[in-house]
Formats: C-alpha cells, structure tokens, sequence
C-alpha cells in the first residue's frame, strides 16, 4: 500500500504556489489536502474553466469527496445535473454524506473505472477532471468513453499533468513522484494527440502553467551535476487544462 504526498511548487503569473496533488492509496486513485489552500492553487483549474450552463449535465471524473462536483452544482443550478465517479468506496460514501450535509439532491456519486463508466451514452453536457487521468495508463480508453459519454456537442475541460523533454529516470520513476503525478505522465504533444484521436474537434489548451520541482527535492534522486543538467535541458514537467468538443 503506498501512502505519500508530495509537495512541489507551480510557478504562473502570480507566482509559486504550493500544491499537494494525489495520494495513491492500494492502488486507486483520489485526490487529497483541501480545496482553498492546496489543489485548487494547483492543478484544479478544469471546472472553473469548463463553461458549465445552467441546467447541464456534468461528469466529474475521480470525483473523491465531490468538492468539484459541488462547484459545478453552483454553476448548473438546482435544474441541472452532476454525477461524480470514483474508483474508491470510502470516497464515495465521504462524497455522499457531503452533498447531503449540503442538501444537494441533483448531485450524485458512482462507484466506477472511468475506463468504463458507470453511465449511459450521450448523457453529458460537460466532463471535468483534475489530476487524475495522468494516473490511468489507458488513457486511449478514457478519452474513448468521454466521446461515448458526451452528447453531441457537449465537451469537456480536464486539467493533468504532461511531460516537456525528457525527464531524469530516477524521477520517473520513483514512488514519492508516482504519488506526486509525475511518473504516469506523458509528453504534451502524445496527449493531444490522444484526444484527438478520441474523435474531439477544437481542442485547446485553456489554460498551462510550469511545475517547478525545489532543490531540496530533486536532490533526493539526482547528484549536484544532474541537477543543473536537468535545469538546462529544456525538459520539464507542466500543469494544463485541455478543452476538446463532440462535433454536434
């Protein structure tokens, strides 16, 4: 069972942020730390970029608690709809007593692998994930069952982490950067072409920002000279929103 947190900095134009990203606990995924103060300032920025309407159907994709899922329920409103979908029981069970406490009663939560989603076809208006689906090694399979799952003209905003050049192995592949949402990545321009591939139209990067990894960390897996090899390769790891549309 692994259970770690790593804490890195993401550098944008208001300057570096902390960020706690992914806890990965007997294998599932899920996200931890809380909305205000870590995730949010980091790679969180799907839903608030997702162009969500009043009375849309919306997927919450590693739905964990459903905070997202509660955010876009203040977007779609009570004619709406919003069904998260987690791997993990316990946060579904946490996610449901939430949107209780909340009296949400369009809001609901489904055990499920994104791979193969608990849901119907053309159901959704909007999917949003965040730092999630870089965990996923089909993630041919995801962006296939977003396309089944969106209604024709629907799209969705997702927000992960990708990979700029090559990163030094020790780092990808460590367990501590596992956790931290580094090791699943994959180059920007492979997971474009995923999305694309999936069949979506317009897809755009919304919004991108650089993940800056401190010293003290990288000195963990790599020696003096290493390091400024790496900080003068060009490589790096990067934050983005991805946005892409079924054709209506």
């Amino acid at each position: 069972m692994i259970q770690l947190r790593t804490v890195l900095n993401v550098a944008d134009n208001s300057g570096a942020k902390k960020i706690l990203c992914i806890q990965v606990k007997g294998g599932s995924f899920h996200k931890t730390g809380t909305v205000g103060d870590v995730i949010v300032a980091s790679v969180r920025e799907a839903t608030p970029n997702a162009n969500i309407k009043k009375g849309d159907t919306v997927i919450d994709l590693g739905s964990g608690a459903g905070n997202d899922c509660f955010v876009a329920r203040a977007e779609t409103g009570e004619t709406g709809k919003v069904i998260g979908i987690d791997f993990t029981p316990a946060m579904i069970d946490k996610a449901r007593a939430n949107a209780e406490k909340r009296g949400f009663n369009n809001v609901e939560f489904r055990q499920g692998d994104i791979e193969k989603m608990p849901v119907t076809s053309n159901v959704a208006d909007v999917i949003v994930s965040n730092c999630v689906l870089n965990l996923v090694p089909n993630k041919d399979g995801v962006f296939k069952e977003i396309f089944r799952v969106l209604k024709p003209g629907g799209h969705f905003s997702i927000s992960d982490v990708v990979l700029v050049g090559n990163l030094p192995e020790a780092l990808r592949k460590d367990a501590e950067m596992y956790a931290g949402c580094v090791s699943g990545a994959v180059q920007k321009d492979e997971y474009i072409g995923i999305v694309k591939k999936a069949g979506f139209k317009n897809v755009t990067i919304q919004k991108e920002k650089t993940i800056l990894i401190p010293d003290d960390i990288l000195s963990k897996y790599l020696s003096k000279e290493e390091i400024e090899n790496y900080k003068e390769s060009g490589a790096g790891i990067y934050s983005i929103t991805v946005y892409g549309e079924k054709e209506a």
